[in-house]
This record gives C-alpha cells, sequence and structure tokens, in this order.
C-alpha cells in the first residue's frame, strides 16, 4: 500500500475576504472624486471614484487591485443591481458615504492531471462542488489500468472521507490535507499551475496488496456505471410539489424531475449550493451522486429576502433588485416562463408536457425540507423551516455564452430567446444564462435560457437583452417563427397562469399584453428582433425607451378610470403610428 498527502488550497484569486491593507490600495481621493464603500465578505473597503467612471470601469479597478474578474462581479446599490456597465457613476446617483455590496462568482474548477510512470497523461477538472466519490470515479476513469476504484481511499487527518464529502468543504480549511491510499504502489506529486492545483500521479504498476484497505461495495446502474451502496442514514428531508388547483395533473416529466430528486435526496446526496448568483441555488443530485438532476430556488434566500445567502440588504419596499418585481416572486416568474413557453404545435395544455418553443427547462412548484439550506436561526425538522421554491432540470451543458463569442451560434437559437425575451418583457437576460448545448444528432449547438426570476416586471424601466447586439439579431423572424408569433394570446396567458395558481397582478399583466402586442406587431411588419428590442430598452439609464414613451402618452390619452381595454386601445393606436415610421432593419426612434 502507498500513502501520498496532497495538500488542497482554495483559489486564491477567487477569496470573498479583502486584506486589512486594501484601504490603501486605490490611494487617495482628489477633488473631482467620490469616496465609496466596498461591502463584500463582511469586510467594508473605502474605494475612490470619479462621477464620470463608468460601472464597466469601477469594476475593472476592482479586478486589478483584487483579482476578482469583471465578469464574476455584480454590483448592488441600495437595493438595485448597477448592471449597465456603460452607464456612469453619476447617472446611477451614486454619492459620497454610500456603501456598494459586491457580489463574487467563484470558481467551481479544480484542476487534476494525472501522469503515469511511462510518460501517458490524463488531465481533468473537477468541480469543486463535486464530491470525492466522484473524483475516485474520475481518476479510475481517466487512469484505467493503474488506478481502480477499488483500490481507492482518501483521508483527511486521519479519518477516511465519505464519498459523499464536498470537494469545497475539505478546501474551506487552507491547511487541509487529503491522503490517497492506493492499493498499488504510486507516488503521487502536487505542484501549483497558475491558481490551479494539479495533481500528479506516477503508477508503477507493482502489484502490492496493501493491509486493512476496507474494500468499497459497488452496485450497478441500468447503463452500468458503479454507484456507492451506502449505509442507511436517517435523513429529514422533505419534497413534494405545490400543487394548487386540484384539476392540475402533473406531465410525466415533472412527475420524473421530482422522483429523481427525491430519489438523490433519499440515497443521502445532500443539496449543493450554486457558487454563482445573488440568490440561494441548490443543484440535487440523483441517487448516485454523479450528476445534477435539478436545480432549487427557494423564495426566502432570493436577493434581498430574508434568509439570501449573499449578504445582501433586505428591501425596505419590497421590490427586487430589478426595477417592477418583487421579493419572493422569482418561483412563481421561473415556473411562468416555463407555462408561457408554448410549444411550436401550438398553445400549451394544461398539462404542459412538450417542449416549448425556447427551450425553458421544465419547472414547477415545490415545497422542500433540508438542513444545507441557509437556516439563519438554526435547522430543526419542523414545518416552520419547510421552503418554498422553484424546481427546474438541470440541463447538462458546455458553459454558457459567456464562454464563446455570439456568431458561432445558429439565428434560429437566438430568435426562439428574442421571442421568449420580448414577450416577458426580461429584465434579466445576459449571456451567463442562456446555456449551450449540443443537439445529440447533428451535434448542432442548441442555447437554453434559464434564470427567468426577473420576466413580467410591472413597467418596462429594467428590460435588458444581451442578444440585442449579437448579429443574428439583425436578421428577420423565419415564417415559421412569424406564424408562431401570430399564434400568441395575452388573455388566455393571463387565465393559465391563474390556472396554475399565479393570480398575476395588473400591472404584470398589463406588461404582458403590451409586449405580446408589441411583439405581433414588429413580426407582422417584418422588424427584426434587434428593431423590436430597442424598443422596449432604455439607451441609456436616464433616456426612458420607446415603450415606456408609448405607455406614457396613452396613459396621458384617456381620461381617469377608463377600462383596461380602452387603454389597450389606445396603446395599440400610439403604437401603430411608432412603427410605421421604422424600417424592418432600422433602429426605434422617439416617438
Amino acid at each position: 500500500m502507498s500513502i501520498a498527502s496532497v495538500a488542497l488550497s482554495p483559489v486564491l484569486e477567487e477569496s470573498r475576504c479583502f486584506p486589512s491593507s486594501f484601504t490603501s490600495l486605490y490611494g487617495p481621493c482628489s477633488r473631482e472624486s467620490i469616496l465609496i464603500y466596498l461591502a463584500v465578505g463582511g469586510s467594508v473597503v473605502p474605494m475612490c471614484v470619479m462621477e464620470s467612471d463608468s460601472i464597466a470601469l469601477v469594476k475593472l479597478r476592482i479586478q486589478n487591485h483584487q483579482g476578482f474578474f469583471v465578469k464574476k462581479q455584480k454590483l448592488v446599490c441600495e437595493g438595485r443591481e448597477l448592471a449597465r456597465n456603460n452607464t456612469s457613476v453619476r447617472d446611477y446617483g451614486l454619492s459620497d458615504g454610500i456603501v456598494l455590496h459586491l457580489v463574487v462568482k467563484l470558481s467551481d474548477l479544480q484542476a487534476i492531471t494525472v501522469r503515469t510512470a511511462c510518460g501517458k497523461e490524463f488531465e481533468f477538472q473537477v468541480e469543486r462542488n463535486r464530491n470525492v466519490g466522484y473524483v475516485k470515479q474520475q481518476i479510475a476513469k481517466k487512469g484505467k489500468g493503474f488506478v481502480d476504484l477499488k483500490d481507492q481511499e482518501l483521508l483527511c487527518d486521519g479519518e477516511e472521507l465519505e464519498d459523499q464529502r464536498l470537494i469545497n468543504d475539505i478546501c474551506k480549511n487552507n491547511d487541509a490535507v487529503i491522503h490517497f491510499l492506493v492499493r498499488k504502489s504510486a507516488k503521487v506529486r502536487v505542484k501549483p499551475v497558475e491558481k490551479d492545483l494539479v495533481v500528479s500521479i506516477e503508477a508503477l504498476n507493482l502489484k502490492e496488496e496493501g493491509a486493512g484497505v476496507r474494500e468499497h461495495q459497488w452496485g450497478a446502474l441500468s447503463g452500468g456505471r458503479p454507484v456507492i451502496e451506502r449505509m442507511p442514514l436517517q435523513r429529514d428531508f422533505l419534497l413534494e410539489p405545490l400543487i394548487v388547483n386540484a384539476k392540475i395533473e402533473l406531465p410525466i416529466v415533472i412527475k420524473d424531475l421530482i422522483n429523481s430528486t427525491f430519489d438523490g435526496l433519499m440515497s443521502g446526496n445532500e443539496p449543493i449550493q450554486s457558487s454563482e448568483g445573488s440568490g440561494g441555488a441548490y443543484f440535487m443530485q440523483d441517487s448516485s451522486a454523479q450528476k445534477y438532476v435539478s436545480v432549487f430556488k427557494p423564495i426566502d434566500e432570493e436577493p434581498m429576502a430574508v434568509n439570501n445567502p449573499r449578504g445582501l440588504p433586505l428591501s425596505l419596499d419590497g421590490e427586487g433588485l430589478k426595477k417592477g418585481t418583487r421579493v419572493g416572486e422569482g418561483a412563481l416568474r421561473e415556473v411562468a416562463a416555463y407555462i408561457l413557453d408554448h410549444p411550436r404545435s401550438g398553445r400549451r395544455s394544461y398539462c404542459y408536457a412538450e417542449k416549448g418553443f425556447a427551450g425553458v427547462p421544465p419547472t414547477v412548484m415545490v415545497k422542500c425540507l433540508h438542513r444545507v439550506f441557509n437556516h439563519p436561526d438554526g435547522f430543526e425538522c419542523s414545518a416552520k423551516n419547510v421552503k418554498i421554491g422553484s424546481l427546474q432540470m438541470f440541463v447538462k451543458n458546455n458553459g454558457s455564452c459567456e464562454d464563446m463569442g455570439p456568431r458561432a451560434f445558429p439565428v434560429d437559437e437566438v430568435h426562439k430567446i428574442s421571442v421568449l425575451d420580448i414577450r416577458l418583457a426580461n429584465a434579466d437576460r445576459h449571456a451567463g444564462n442562456i446555456l449551450i448545448s449540443k443537439d445529440h444528432e447533428d451535434g448542432q449547438i442548441v442555447l437554453i435560457p434559464i434564470d427567468h426570476g426577473y420576466c413580467l416586471p410591472e413597467n418596462f424601466e429594467d428590460c435588458t437583452f444581451d442578444w440585442l447586439y449579437w448579429p443574428q439579431a439583425k436578421e428577420p423572424y423565419s415564417p415559421d417563427t412569424i406564424d408562431y408569433i401570430k399564434s400568441m394570446d395575452a388573455e388566455q396567458d393571463i387565465e393559465l397562469l391563474k390556472f396554475h395558481g399565479w393570480y398575476v397582478p395588473p400591472e404584470c399583466a398589463r406588461t404582458l399584453r403590451i409586449s405580446t402586442m408589441l411583439l405581433k406587431k414588429g413580426a407582422e411588419r417584418g422588424l427584426t428582433p434587434f428593431a423590436i428590442g430597442s424598443i422596449m430598452c432604455r439607451e441609456t439609464l436616464k433616456k426612458e425607451s420607446v415603450i415606456e414613451q408609448i405607455v406614457q402618452e396613452a396613459s396621458e390619452a384617456v381620461l381617469p378610470g377608463t377600462s383596461e381595454a380602452a387603454f389597450l386601445e389606445s396603446v395599440s393606436l400610439i403604437m401603430d403610428c411608432c412603427l410605421d415610421k421604422l424600417s424592418p432593419y432600422g433602429k426605434a426612434v422617439n416617438i
């Protein structure tokens, strides 16, 4: 038996804590600058910025001085995300003494290299939220023939690591050391490469049997993959769908989603908190602990909610990070986006089983109880700790649109996202919440929209679409897509959401009616996604969008107490005048 020590250290670049000397990194403030305070990881750091600085420049300075990459930063001020990178500090109203909250997306990858004595080398990356069993499987898979699954044991501080133990938990301690026990003699070397850890295992191919090594017991899945047979443990958890209408019959795809998630919890596989986003999100594992099956987002852990795990301040007036949204309604909007993503074949039935036009993953409201979730007051297995939230199917992917240039994306894939976002007036569409996958049949890129907690807002103020400036957005919609858009009916959609338990607030219902109207009228005139989307999005923080101007003019044109139908008729007339001035490829102009 051979024993080797491996020291695991957190990636320095991703540290959440600023050093105490960080206060002097930005230098003294000039007369033209203002002093703001950056709150991150429990520390408050003074920072001098110019009023003319853009948010992008502020993020770049944070990156230069502390190493947090710009794309991993999210700045929040007084309950509002500073999402427009080109907007200046002055336009956002930042002044002396104001506090910005920095939310940092941590790196999820641990680099591992396995090298044999004959020079053969295997390299792979393991997500930090994977468990020990997964690491064993990957080492055995990559090093087949010299390191078998049954020959591995991992120890930390003399205690054997259970296969359910997370790599991230082990790495929390800077001095954490893992001992690899391999039943064949092997040399294990560790060295830092850039800011990842490289584990080098050199097998000597000696048939040495070690004493005292416990054999792992493995079963077999139908797919032939090994799984761990765990000792039965008593676990306190709950997972069940939240049904508000007895007439609703869950489709097979939703039942399978809940059952596979339940099986994972029943097998003792704990939820894994995501390092991304500004709210609490948890990856739910299957029974083998080798893959994710769903993502759970509790409503009480949303940004600025009472149990938010990111340290964001509570919302004082109930408004969410985006204008026109409410804290605690994100899960409802996640489910609404799936329900309203009607399939190409026609309107979604009450069973909503068929895949939607835009491909929003199956999503359902559930009740869930587990000690891993954020419980600031402590956890006990009782009704008061049961969380309500959205459960969405986890989709295997090759990263997000942040990871590659948009020119590689098929036009139809970008267009389907644009149809969804315009129709739902999405206030949070960026490249990071569009996943990239590959079609199993022809290998073509498929885009998967996720994170719809800020769709259907009460107003259009924060509508933002990253795809607006992609080249595909300036291509006209195909006849099939136009036919799909023509089939939309906002009134039926509102009734469908009501059937599923969400009595859409009047302001949100109005938004859906107007955005659907704009999309249908624009498509009928042959306008591109860019032309239609430009009507919905503000060019700058202070300048109202064209759709906001249309709504304002319609409000001024009708008498107080006018019915909603009469108001919408006024909107329709003003919108027609605006759209008639545009060419199919032209940019929206002020009315």
